[in-house]
């Protein structure tokens, strides 16, 4: 099931990292990358028994500040050096899963045990009573004045684009038509299931989607399964929101919490610890016994990475306190090899390089769950591995002084350009981490890699420009500007995955 890539993709990441930015220095140390340069790695001679730390010569903690053009672009790098407690680390090549009916029963297992399996298209009809419902909350709209409930905003030539009226005439219209009550059809996750478009006809086919409601004793849940973008397939996992409590048409998810500690806009806070804790009915560690007591049915030893707060937010103008309706804690797992663990970041990988890219991509490996006061409430598995070979036993890596020399000279290099679009930029970077990233060729394969050991900074920054001042002091924070590969200090784009 696995699919080629169709095009070549220039070597070295250079190239699309400084694009538009200025003159690169003289003394470049970005190499290039791509089969060659892995092809290259070697084993390390070190002193039996070194800690990484003592042979990297890396400090418990890395402090500097640098500024350049003329001010506006500030690097503030105060950070705890992380590294795992290994005496060595190793290369692994890593490949997509199989994905056919064992992978998905899995999945289903592991969350779903006792559970009754229903087709969404049938269970998520609306009745005669869920329209006359949201008429009345549309009438109620407009009664109020609230006639742009959505925030669909005006068009080009300043007209609504969203018309109350309108709304509630098509709405009466499909009530008529709409069944009195849901005709559940019980289905078992798999692909190729048949379901009524509705318009008549034959019945069309998903041959690589499903898309499910899950009955069981903690509650209802969406549970979709997605393969139509190969390789990557993403398993979805949401409880019903509390729909007697928000209206079913507005916007609603959850977000983590990365995002909004620690931020400000315009000088307010986003959201704050106490926010979110005064929200919580359950303690982190019966929360992560939940999660992990799932994630452990699924056999492929994942383990929790770190953990973040979670909230569950309704409505079009982003969170805010007043539209927060509930909280948990998510848990994000990753793989540990040999006493060294994947590093987490907010990247999904995936990204092509421009819209005329032909290539196939492959996002990372995540395994995300929030659980909440009543149980598992979202699951997300993306692009689970098979982790294969050990490539390079004990690979040689760069000493940390060395690699902070690229990462001070690429920050400035891939931010050269900052001042164009900001009055100044300032990066906090908190915490700089060895772990391990999976790269992977393009050119010969979409869906096999290789799990290489990497360097990450990882923080936030402040901006600011004509019409705003954002501020993130990158204490929260789980995205990395900076991916630097251990082995040989080329940079990593992590949104491509190489």
């Amino acid at each position: 099931m696995k699919r080629k890539c169709i095009s070549v993709i220039a070597a070295g990441l250079c190239a699309a990292m400084l694009a538009g930015c200025q003159e690169t220095p003289k003394d470049t140390i970005v190499k290039q990358k791509g089969s060659d340069a892995i092809k290259s790695y070697e084993s390390a001679d070190n002193e039996a028994g070194s800690p990484l730390r003592e042979l990297l010569g890396a400090p418990e903690h890395y402090t500097n500040q640098a500024s350049y053009e003329g001010g506006g672009l500030v690097i503030d790098t105060d950070a705890e050096v992380i590294i795992p407690e290994a005496n060595g680390i190793n290369t692994y090549a890593v490949s997509a899963k199989e994905v056919n009916q064992q992978l998905i029963d899995t999945v289903t297992n592991a969350f779903f045990e006792g559970a009754k399996f229903y087709s969404a298209v049938s269970y998520d009809q609306w009745t005669k009573e869920d329209y006359e419902n949201h008429i009345a909350r549309l009438k109620k709209y407009k009664s109020e004045g609230n006639l742009d409930p959505y925030d669909f905003g005006t068009d080009e030539n300043g007209q609504p684009q969203f018309n109350i009226d309108e709304e509630i005439a098509r709405n009466e219209e499909r009530m008529q038509e709409a069944p009195d009550e849901v005709t559940k059809v019980e289905v078992k996750p798999s692909f190729g299931l048949e379901y009524d478009n509705g318009k008549g006809g034959e019945k069309e086919v998903d041959e690589d989607d499903f898309y499910g409601v899950a009955e069981t004793a903690e509650g209802i849940y969406d549970y979709d399964v997605k393969y139509g973008l190969a390789p990557d397939i993403i398993f979805s996992i949401v409880k019903d929101p509390q729909k007697d409590t928000i209206d079913p048409a507005e916007f609603s998810d959850w977000l983590e919490t990365s995002f909004l500690l620690g931020s400000e806009e315009n000088g307010e806070a986003k959201l704050t610890e106490d926010d979110v804790k005064g929200l919580l009915d359950i303690s982190m560690e019966d929360a992560q016994k939940i999660a992990e007591e799932k994630v452990e049915k699924l056999g492929w030893g994942l383990e929790v990475y770190n953990w973040d707060y979670a909230v569950f937010h309704h409505g079009e103008g982003g969170v805010s306190k007043d539209n927060i309706l509930k909280a948990g804690y998510l848990f994000h797992f990753t793989r540990k090899l040999d006493g060294v663990p994947i590093t987490y970041t907010d990247s999904y990988g995936g990204a092509l390089e421009d819209m005329d890219s032909t290539l196939t991509p492959w996002s990372y490996e995540r395994c995300d769950i929030i659980v909440g006061k009543d149980g598992i409430q979202k699951v997300e598995i993306f692009n689970p591995y098979e982790v294969g070979e050990m490539k390079t036993e004990n690979v040689k890596l760069m000493d940390f002084d060395s690699i902070i020399k690229i990462y001070e000279q690429m920050m400035e290099v891939s931010n050269a350009d900052i001042t164009q679009y900001e009055a100044n930029r300032t990066y906090h970077i908190r915490k700089i981490v060895l772990g391990y990233s999976r790269i992977y060729d393009p050119a010969t394969d979409c869906d096999t890699g290789l799990l290489v050991p990497v360097w990450d900074f990882i923080g936030g920054f402040d901006a600011t420009n004509d019409e705003y001042v954002s501020k993130n002091n990158g204490e929260y924070s789980n995205s990395s500007y900076m991916t630097i590969n251990a082995i040989d200090g080329t940079v990593i784009n992590r949104e491509l995955g190489y």
